[in-house]
């Protein structure tokens, strides 16, 4: 990921050093970013996620979807492809992108801030068997913060003990395995 993204990026330590230029104060007074993420299956229906920490409470981590902020210039598909890139190492094409099948409002604490991140979510698939998983794109904040990536089966994900964003990941995904060409917003979530 190109900046800090609670959600599936980095972020840590001082503000100033987890929050990348993306980020900016909305009228609200939070910090605020557009985002893209990708909801990755491989031929099994296997979703790869990503699994963080926050630096601040290092005892609290999650799972996430693969994503992270949209840079000034790019569109939302082309920084869902080049977060997959960056977080993961597959390489797609914007139109291998289905979606967005989901968007969001997310308000969530990380770094000891209070953030709003909108995010649109996108479907792609991927053949798990041809892939080695890299992490040369990592920036340091998120090597720092980022503890593994790993294939879900969405029956094993609906059993997972730490937190799952967005919430409900499994039954998500399962809607979604034939899209139907609506994109549907899941609203405004506090996590």
């Amino acid at each position: 990921m190109s900046t800090a993204d609670p959600h599936g990026a980095a972020a840590g330590g001082a503000s100033a050093a987890v929050f990348g230029s993306d980020w900016v104060p909305g009228p609200d007074g939070l910090l605020h970013r557009r985002a893209a993420r990708v909801i990755l299956l491989d031929e099994r229906d296997r979703v790869l996620l990503v699994r963080g920490h926050d630096v601040d409470l290092p005892e609290r981590s999650w799972w996430f979807t693969v994503g992270g902020g949209i840079d000034a210039g790019e569109t939302s598909r082309q920084a869902a492809v080049r977060e997959v890139r960056e977080e993961t190492g597959i390489v797609l094409a914007t139109d291998e992108l289905v979606g967005p099948v989901y968007t969001r409002s997310a308000l969530f604490d990380f770094a000891a801030r209070t953030c709003r991140q909108d995010e649109d979510l996108y479907l792609a698939r991927v053949r798990a068997a041809d892939l080695a998983l890299t992490r040369e794109g990592w920036t340091a904040v998120e090597l720092d913060v980022i503890d593994e990536l790993r294939w879900w089966d969405l029956d094993e994900l609906e059993r997972v003990t730490i937190e799952v964003f967005p919430a409900g990941l499994a039954d998500l995904v399962r809607a979604v395995l034939v899209w139907d060409g609506t994109t549907r917003h899941l609203g405004l979530v506090e996590e």
